[in-house]
């Protein structure tokens, strides 16, 4: 009876730890970042986060973000066509459809300066946010070009 209840024990114990199972990861990588994380991106194999603190609502402090894979070099494509939209004349917002969202890049001159906002809707969610204005210079530190 001992030999029954031990052998019992063991197969018991034995299948709890067979429960559980380690999950292959990709690391994460912080790339660029302007201000003190006010807009940020973040690449997780080959998928881009970029992450920013909504202007739209000031009371809120939460973080907003668009996600998109780097298909056919997209995260080069987009630098490109952001520092385009800084030479165009005249300047016009580019619109951008994402998997899951949609992007307003939205351009304007400040003191004499061009500027771009993300401007973004999720497209389940509804949920939209605006991120700071940033400059060419600002554009080069997020994507980390020179």
């Amino acid at each position: 009876m001992k030999n029954v209840f031990m052998l019992a024990l063991l197969l018991i114990s034995s299948l709890s730890f067979a429960q559980i199972k380690v999950l292959p990861t990709t690391p994460l990588e912080r790339l660029g970042r302007v201000g003190t994380n006010d807009v940020y991106v973040q690449k997780e194999g080959s998928q881009y986060t970029f992450f920013y603190k909504d202007m739209e609502n000031t009371d809120d402090t939460s973080i907003k973000n668009f996600t998109f894979k780097n298909v056919d070099g997209d995260y080069d494509n987009l630098f490109k066509i952001i520092i385009d939209g800084f030479n165009a004349s005249p300047m016009y917002d580019i619109k951008l459809e994402l998997p899951n969202d949609y992007v307003w890049l939205h351009y304007t001159k400040a003191t004499n300066k061009a500027v771009v906002q993300f401007m973004t809707t999720n497209k389940v969610t509804s949920s939209t946010g605006i991120s700071q204005m940033m400059s060419m210079e600002d554009i080069k530190k997020l994507f980390e070009r020179s």
